[in-house]
């Protein structure tokens, strides 16, 4: 039987041009959790979004806080939703 992994969703903002984020975003995401990850989609979207889920969880929503993730800060928030007991290296050194 194998585990399901999750679903990583990247909301950007069309209006504001932000798909080259988003895609960044998904790129580094995707190479830091190979294995952890099962998908990730980029969705379309207007009005400023930019919010990253996992199975439909926000987990960072840059109206709720004020921004774009640092990619290190996001690395993290990533990790302690699908694999915590995964280290970082460099990543977990605030």
């Amino acid at each position: 039987m194998t585990t399901k992994r999750p679903r990583l969703e990247i909301e950007y903002c069309t209006q504001c041009r932000w798909l080259l984020r988003a895609g960044w975003t998904a790129q580094e995401l995707l190479t830091t959790f190979t294995t952890e990850l099962g998908e990730v989609a980029l969705v379309p979207g207007t009005g400023g979004v930019f919010d990253i889920r996992v199975d439909g969880e926000v987990i960072w929503s840059r109206e709720e806080r004020g921004g774009f993730p640092e990619l290190a800060a996001l690395k993290r928030l990533v990790r302690d939703r699908i694999a915590p007991d995964r280290d970082l290296g460099h990543s977990d050194r605030r």
